[in-house]
C-alpha cells in the first residue's frame, strides 16, 4: 500500500500557533520535504524532531516531485511543509499534490496558520465571501489582465506582497479600483511588530511611500458595492436620450409599455416619469 503525503501547516510567524497534530507527524513521518532546509531546520531543532528532510520547491517541483511519489508508492509517509503557513498555498505544493493523485497516493491537509485567513479576519471588511489573488503576476500582460478582472470583483480580495513592491501594488490597485476603495494592509502577522492599517488604497499608496515598510504584507481590498455597480449601469445609459433607449427595446420586439418599464429601471428612475418626458416632447 502507499504511504500518506501530509500537508503540514507551519507558523507564519510565532511559533505557538503549531499544532500538536502537526509536531507528532513531523516526528513520525520516514522524510519531511521543506521548500527551504536552512528555515525550516529551526522549526524541526526548536520542536526536538530529528526526521530526515529534503529540499523541494518552485524550482525542483516535477523532478522531485517524481521521487517523491516513488517513495510514497514504496509505502514512505511524506510530509510538506512550507517556509511558513499552509502548503499549497501560493507555492509549488500544489504540484505535488496533483501528482499523487494521479500515482494514487493518498493526500491529507493538517490544518493550521495560514496567512490569507488571518488577514482576512481581523481587517474590518467583509468576510463571507471572498477571493483569494496571491500574489499579482511578475508579466505586465497577465498582471494588467487580473487587473482588470479585479475591477469587476464584488467579493473581498486578499492579496500577499513583498515590502519592496508595496506601494507600487498599492498605486496599480488605486488606479483600477479607486483610490477611495477600502482596504486594510496587514504586516507582520503574528509576530511582535503585528499591525492593521483600514485605510483606502489611495492614502495607503501615500503613506507606505514615505513610511517604508518592513516585513511581508498581506492587502485586504474591498469588493465592488451593489451601490458602484447600480451607479455604473446607470451611467451607461446617460449617452443617450430616452428616445434612443426606448428605440432600442422597440427594436427588439417589445411593446410600448413593457419598453418603458425597461427603460424606467435602467436609468433608476418611475415609469411614470419616462411616460410624462415622452408625451411631453
Amino acid at each position: 500500500m502507499p504511504g500518506m503525503l501530509y500537508l503540514c501547516a507551519t507558523p507564519i510567524g510565532n511559533l505557538e500557533d503549531i499544532t500538536f497534530r502537526v509536531i507528532r507527524i513531523l516526528k513520525e513521518v520516514d522524510i519531511i520535504a521543506a521548500e527551504d532546509t536552512r528555515n525550516s531546520v529551526k522549526l524541526l531543532n526548536h520542536f526536538e524532531i530529528h526526521t530526515p528532510m529534503t529540499s523541494y520547491h518552485e524550482y525542483n517541483k516535477f523532478e522531485k516531485g517524481r521521487k517523491l511519489v516513488e517513495r510514497l508508492l514504496d509505502g514512505q509517509n511524506v510530509a510538506l511543509v512550507t517556509d511558513a503557513g499552509t502548503p499549497g498555498i501560493s507555492d509549488p505544493g500544489e504540484e505535488l499534490v496533483k501528482m499523487c493523485y494521479e500515482a494514487g497516493v493518498p493526500v491529507t491537509s493538517l490544518p493550521g496558520a495560514a496567512a490569507c485567513i488571518t488577514a482576512l479576519t481581523m481587517s474590518g471588511l467583509e468576510t463571507r465571501r471572498f477571493a483569494f489573488e496571491a500574489f499579482l503576476p511578475a508579466d505586465k500582460k497577465e498582471r494588467e489582465q487580473i487587473l482588470e478582472e479585479l475591477e469587476r470583483e464584488t467579493r473581498t480580495m486578499v492579496l500577499y506582497e513583498a515590502p519592496h513592491r508595496l506601494v507600487k501594488t498599492l498605486e496599480l490597485l488605486a488606479e483600477h479600483l479607486g483610490e477611495k476603495r477600502k482596504a486594510t494592509v496587514c504586516r507582520e502577522l503574528t509576530k511582535r511588530h503585528e499591525s492593521a492599517f483600514p485605510t483606502t488604497l489611495g492614502e495607503a499608496a501615500a503613506y507606505y511611500k514615505v513610511n517604508v515598510p518592513k516585513g511581508e504584507c498581506v492587502l485586504v481590498v474591498a469588493g465592488k458595492s451593489a451601490e458602484e455597480i447600480e451607479c455604473e449601469k446607470k451611467s451607461r445609459w446617460e449617452s443617450i436620450t430616452i428616445e434612443e433607449h426606448m428605440e432600442l427595446y422597440l427594436e427588439q420586439g417589445m411593446d410600448k409599455k413593457e419598453a418603458m418599464k425597461k427603460v424606467a429601471k435602467d436609468r433608476g428612475v418611475a415609469k411614470r416619469e419616462i411616460y410624462n418626458l415622452l408625451m411631453r416632447q
